[in-house]
């Protein structure tokens, strides 16, 4: 890579797409941003490269890497906007998408409707052919079956096949020689098989995870394949990598072989900068905060380590990919606030999106929005929106509000504070789920703001959780754009191997190794990579004998041996006791699933500390104007311009920090500080 080259970082949101260009030869950092093109996402993103290179004064040859952050597939599963699927799977197991689990999402809620699968019950064929769960064969696979399901499925408006056998991950050939039948007689159709998409074993989540990833494979080939063809025509010399949900960016070929591991894609660059931004600000415990305009996200970091996870649910299905543990709640500044039946104000999940958007935007948008309300109540600016190249109507809002409180039966001013103070506890609950639900106590992490709507809203959230110190990046909103250019390259495999942990089943793990590691080494060469830049991470899924959940423990990278095997088993009882308060010593220990992580690390740049500001802290208030607390009312608050702050600068609240990319609520009893890399930390309380 070029030391003189462009990097560009592109993350499209719900309803602004954010763009950052990076000069590793100068080290200059040029950003910016446009509302989001929910139409055509492409499009957005083309034009916004064209107007960074402008900016930047740069020719588009000059970039040789571009990562791409996407919601794409996250909108499709939850607006069911993907493609209709079709399903192949053994006979007598065609309804497993249907019964699902016993679980229910509301427990007393009766009335909960069962999600609809991508694959309906009615594009679902079942084929003669049957493994046992060591791989075995037990009736050969039926391919007349096949071939007549294949020709059945091309018939019909079916666009993606996902093929789902019975123990499939112990034996993958009755899958593979079905895809290649399939291939045979479609041979431009989009087709998966659950052994490329999660070779573990759980029926269901195999089958949940492979149909929505078959449903998703024409939504994103064919959006990855216009972006790459028109960013090529545009002369932009990069072909794209796509952020993954591990926190790890891939070719456009990987991608489009397997979208479902995008579903986290841009909340995942915003939380690799939030832990790069609490180890430079000595701060390395942090709860990332990344309010946007149509969801919030919010992500434990601790040591500067993002915890991670192996399960989401998307649209009611669980779906296993590695990801990183981000829990996602719609709240954004796009959040419709509403009047129940009994009158009670709620706030979302539905958005406004980009379009029409907030009442603010003069887009169309008549319902009150979490934007609207900040609006009426000071804390946002009036006047204009992204260093003024957005022009809004605050007049619009104030019209929104009003309607909407004459039918809660509250006064405008009422209203707005009721929209603020449902989305913070909305928002406060999702920060509950990531530290007190898992274990740690808040009160000893940071909260990191980010987004174009979390640092409105952090001060707020932090104070209704305990947290006491906020802090705020030199460009929240577009910190998951910044983030995308730090990202590694990363794969993760696993397969499942259901054994007791024995040395009589050592071959069967050592076997299950050399499955992963043919499974890496396909991966690097597909990447273009070179081994020597990987660092490979290997880890086995254990339970006691009987559980039906597992714990993930380190594994030795150099294969397994009865010592090895020994030192996990203790490992593992130890680990056991310490999560659960008790161990089981003369039960039986059983290794689920063994799992293997690829990391190409990418070398950052460290920031550099910023010249101490020469100016009095004073000469950055812009103006004041009258700005609603929770503690106070309206207070007259002074209003910073955030480029006139520098390191050293101090200042007390209430205050209103604004910037092109976002705007900081700074509350009466807080104080702030600018660090020497340009972060404000607020501290809450510190007033006496």
């Amino acid at each position: 890579m070029a030391a003189s080259g462009l990097s560009i970082g592109v993350d499209t949101g719900g309803t602004f797409t954010d763009l950052v260009l990076y000069d590793r030869g100068t080290a200059r950092r040029t950003v910016y941003k446009l509302p989001t093109t929910p139409d055509d996402p492409a499009r957005g993103i083309l034009d916004g490269v064209a107007a960074l290179l402008k900016e930047a004064e740069r020719a588009p040859d000059a970039v040789d890497l571009l990562v791409h952050g996407t919601t794409l597939a996250t909108n499709a599963i939850l607006q069911r906007n993907y493609a209709k699927t079709g399903m192949l799977t053994t006979t007598g197991f065609r309804d497993v998408l249907e019964i699902g689990r016993q679980r229910r999402p509301s427990f007393y809620n009766l009335d909960v409707s069962k999600p609809v699968p991508p694959a309906t019950r009615d594009c679902i064929f079942e084929i003669d052919g049957r493994l046992d769960e060591t791989g075995a064969e037990i009736v050969p696979l039926d391919e007349d079956a096949v071939r007549q399901a294949a020709e059945t499925l091309k018939r019909s408006d079916i666009a993606a096949v996902a093929i789902c056998f019975m123990h499939a991950y112990a034996n993958p050939d009755h899958e593979a020689r079905a895809k290649e039948i399939v291939g045979e007689i479609w041979p431009d159709g989009y087709i998966c098989t659950s052994v490329e998409v999660l070779r573990e074993f759980r029926e269901f989540e195999r089958f949940a995870s492979t149909a929505v990833n078959a449903s998703l494979l024409p939504v994103i080939d064919r959006y990855l394949e216009r972006l790459q063809a028109e960013l090529k025509g545009a002369g932009v010399g990069a072909s794209p990598l796509v952020m993954q949900s591990n926190g790890g960016a891939v070719s456009v070929a990987t991608v489009r072989k397997a979208p479902i591991n995008t579903f986290f894609s841009g909340p995942a660059g915003g939380v690799i900068a939030a832990a790069k931004l609490g180890l430079e600000a000595s701060s390395p415990n942090l709860i990332s905060f990344d309010m946007g305009g149509t969801s919030t996200d919010v992500s434990l970091i601790r040591e500067g380590m993002a915890s991670k996870r192996n399960l989401l649910e998307m649209a009611g299905f669980p779906v296993r990919v590695a990801a990183l543990d981000i829990h996602t709640i719609g709240a954004g500044g796009g959040s419709i606030a509403w009047v129940d039946p009994g009158g009670l104000l709620k706030v979302g999940p539905q958005s406004a999106g980009a379009d029409p958007g907030p009442a603010l935007y003069g887009r169309g948008g008549t319902e009150a929005t979490v934007t609207d309300a900040n609006v009426l109540l000071g804390r946002l600016s009036g006047a204009s929106l992204i260093g003024g190249a957005m022009t809004v109507f605050p007049e619009k809002s104030l019209a929104a509000v009003t309607e909407l409180g004459e039918r809660a039966g509250l006064d405008p001013v009422a209203t707005a504070a009721g929209i603020l103070e449902i989305v913070s506890v909305n928002m406060m609950g999702a920060v509950r789920v990531v530290s007190i639900e898992c274990g740690e106590d808040p009160r000893h992490y940071a909260l990191a703001a980010f987004g174009g709507a979390g640092p409105l809203h952090a001060a707020d959230v932090a104070r209704e959780i305990g947290i006491g110190h906020v802090i705020v990046p030199p460009r929240p909103g577009l910190l998951s754009a910044i983030g995308l250019l730090d990202a590694d390259r990363r794969g993760d495999f696993s397969i499942t191997r259901l054994v007791t942990a024995t040395a009589d089943n050592i071959p069967v793990l050592r076997d299950g190794m050399d499955v992963l590691a043919e499974r890496g080494d396909a991966w690097r060469d597909g990447e273009g990579l070179d081994a020597a830049s990987l660092i490979a991470e290997w880890r086995a899924d254990i339970r006691y004998l009987g559980q039906a959940f597992e714990i993930s423990m380190p594994l030795e990278s150099d294969g397994v041996d009865d010592e090895a095997l020994s030192k996990l088993v203790d490992e593992f009882h130890r680990r056991h006791e310490s999560l659960n308060g008790y161990t089981m010593p003369d039960r039986s220990v059983e290794i689920v699933t063994l799992r293997l992580g690829l990391s190409a690390i990418r070398p950052t740049d460290e920031a550099e500390a910023q010249a101490a500001a020469a100016t009095p802290v004073e000469m950055a208030i812009e103006t004041y104007r009258k700005v609603w607390f929770p503690v106070s009312g309206f207070v007259k608050t002074p209003i910073y311009n955030r480029t006139r702050l520098g390191p050293g600068h101090r200042f007390a609240g209430p205050a209103v920090v604004e910037q092109t990319d976002s705007t900081t609520i700074v509350p009466p009893d807080a104080l702030v500080e600018i660090d020497a890399l340009g972060n404000l930390h607020v501290e809450l309380g510190a007033q006496t």
